[in-house]
């Protein structure tokens, strides 16, 4: 199958990693190639459906796609990025008598 006349659909769950290639055709949306990629078949996948199109955000999700696209399937955030940066902050503190977790990684 040529690269080039193909699609991605990419999905990452908390255990695993999907990356499947679709079959490009014409006019394809980004709903049929997760259709035909058969993903729900082997996962639940969140619904409504967040997608995008290479980090690209899409607003209509019957978006027309071109050969090469990677169709990518959002999930929601576990845990807040800020809460796990102020964790790490607090185990970790930076003052004026102790260096910061920059120096524990050049050991």
């Amino acid at each position: 199958m040529n690269e080039m006349q193909q699609v991605w659909v990419a999905y990452a769950a908390q255990d695993r990693q999907f990356h499947l290639a679709v079959p490009f055709h014409p006019g394809m949306t980004a709903l049929d190639a997760i259709e035909r990629s058969g993903i729900r078949a082997q996962i639940a996948l969140p619904e409504p459906l967040a997608l995008g199109i290479f980090g690209m955000r899409l607003q209509d999700p019957n978006q027309i796609l071109q050969a090469g696209d990677r169709v990518e399937i959002y999930r929601a955030l576990t845990i807040n990025p800020k809460d796990i940066r102020r964790k790490r902050a607090a185990e970790n503190p930076v003052g004026l008598y102790c260096r910061g977790n920059r120096f524990k990684q050049l050991k």
